[in-house]
């Protein structure tokens, strides 16, 4: 089977559009590895204001839950 290699005329591509530098799936491994992104409450983000203190928090308290489980079990 061929593939299709006619030019797209979408009406909504608009013409200042140029992917004449683009590269064909640049970012296709990182985004099948896939990504969990959650956004946080502004007043929250104060508190933890980067990925690693939300990360080191969230590891703590799963750690907790986890010694409490064991405790009452």
């Amino acid at each position: 089977m061929k593939k299709n290699t006619h030019k797209r005329t979408d009406a909504e591509m608009l013409p200042e559009y140029d992917f004449h530098h683009g590269v064909r799936g640049k970012h296709a491994k990182r985004y099948a590895e896939g990504t969990n992104i959650v956004a946080l409450d502004p007043v929250v983000a104060e508190y933890f204001p980067t990925a690693e203190s939300v990360n080191r928090a969230l590891r703590a308290l799963a750690e907790i839950i986890r010694f409490r489980k064991k405790k009452t079990a």
